[in-house]
């Protein structure tokens, strides 16, 4: 499953996989239990594919924060978001060095560590963007 169909909803916690479509939403699978959940439109969602993080001269993707934190931790589950916010933001600048400190929030750092480690533990851990693999199978089709 890529990052496309993974979605975060406002009020309800943990990482929740997108399955259909309904007349006035949308039907989430909770990745933590399995649970099905019906989301309205009122809810605030966002896929994880379409957030990015404040660094000093561009934003990167979230997804390419996720890939550096899997090369870190060789694929495993990293840092708890419960430690101390002094230790999250040092392990976050380890990853992330040129992260703006006056955009990015202790509770956005900890949002980083917790969907990663729900991720891992949901057995999701191949972060690259889909449109490069399926750049790459063209051009390999065209040699």
């Amino acid at each position: 499953m890529s990052l496309e169909k993974v979605l975060a909803i406002s009020g309800k916690p943990g990482l929740y996989e997108l399955k259909a479509q309904t007349r006035g939403g949308f039907v989430a699978e909770s990745l933590a239990d399995g649970k099905k959940i019906s989301v309205n439109v009122r809810h605030n969602v966002s896929m994880l594919s379409e957030i990015a993080m404040y660094t000093y001269t561009e934003e990167v993707p979230l997804r390419a924060v996720f890939e550096k934190i899997a090369e870190k931790e060789d694929g495993k589950e990293a840092i708890s978001h419960k430690e101390s916010k002094a230790k999250l933001e040092e392990y976050f600048k380890e990853i992330l060095p040129e992260y703006d400190e006056d955009r990015v929030y202790a509770s956005d750092i900890k949002k980083v560590f917790q969907w990663y480690n729900i991720l891992v533990n949901a057995g999701i851990t191949d972060f690259s963007e889909p449109e490069a693999e399926a750049k790459e199978e063209t051009s390999s089709e065209e040699e």
